[in-house]
């Protein structure tokens, strides 16, 4: 979820089958790979490809976004798959997920503001379970020099550093920057993103 309103993310995802790949986040796939299913809850999720892949393995997925549209289209793919998820059609920065809810709280590429994500990682961080996971993933700073894609203002993205400083009550287990490949006209090319994986003792 990058920085437009909500109007400009609905005219997006209007005008084309799915603006994101079917398959989940390479990276939500990889740090819940083989996790006991419980409650999901994701951010800012679009078409809902990754709360999809949630509910794929048993978890009961909870999808938040603003875009009635993105939110439609991740409705009709559930039920075309017989897949069960919780739609909940919210701008994140007035939602207010129930506290200690979710053993995931996933929140992937949202870029907005630093007062606006500081305020929305921290009701993230409120929502984990004890014993649960928060994951944090988005453009890295240094994707403006060394990676491809991604928001062009450096006030929006993210770095290890500042996403930890915004999750009160949670233990960091993992925070650095990783690489992405991504396909585009000129072959193989490689993103550069904030992976942040924090829980709830």
């Amino acid at each position: 979820m990058l920085g437009m309103d909500s109007d400009g993310w609905n005219s997006r995802y209007a005008t084309t089958d799915l603006v994101w790949s079917a398959q989940p986040n390479q990276f939500v796939a990889e740090e819940f790979a083989g996790v006991k299913p419980g409650r999901a809850l994701d951010l800012g999720c679009g078409e809902g490809r990754n709360a999809l892949w949630f509910a794929s393995q048993g978890w009961q997925a909870t999808g938040v976004d603003f875009s009635q549209v993105g939110i439609d289209k991740g409705r009709r793919i559930a039920e075309a798959a017989g897949t069960s998820v919780d739609w909940v059609v919210a701008d994140l920065r007035d939602y207010q997920p129930p506290a200690g809810a979710f053993d995931a709280v996933l929140v992937a590429y949202l870029h907005l503001p630093p007062a606006d994500r500081a305020v929305i990682l921290a009701r993230a961080a409120e929502a984990v379970t004890p014993g649960g996971t928060l994951l944090v993933i988005g453009h890295d700073l240094t994707n403006l020099s060394d990676g491809v894609g991604g928001p062009q203002d450096p006030k929006v993205l993210y770095t290890p550093e500042a996403i930890t400083t915004e999750l009160p009550g949670l233990r960091v287990i993992r925070a650095e920057r990783v690489r992405r490949a991504v396909a585009t006209d000129d072959g193989e090319r490689h993103a550069v993103d904030t992976l942040m994986r924090a829980v709830r003792d």
